[in-house]
């Protein structure tokens, strides 16, 4: 087997918005993320989107069968 062919794992720091969030092992040492599941909608519970027409329905309401015709 061929010898340091493999990138050093070395202790990382997760960070949004300056502060640090968790630490863990990567190839960086740094990294700066934008959105994490501490601040996200989904996970915190604080948006709510109520999808009250389904997708489908509402594509098929507006274009029904019209994308199909050429």
């Amino acid at each position: 087997m061929q010898k340091d062919i493999h990138p050093k794992a070395v202790p990382c720091k997760i960070i949004y918005q300056g502060k640090v969030i968790m630490e863990t092992m990567s190839t960086r040492p740094e990294i700066h993320v934008d959105v994490w599941s501490g601040v996200h909608p989904f996970w915190t519970g604080e948006e709510r989107f109520l999808d009250t027409e389904g997708r489908v329905d509402k594509f098929n309401k507006r274009f029904g069968d019209s994308y199909r015709r050429k």
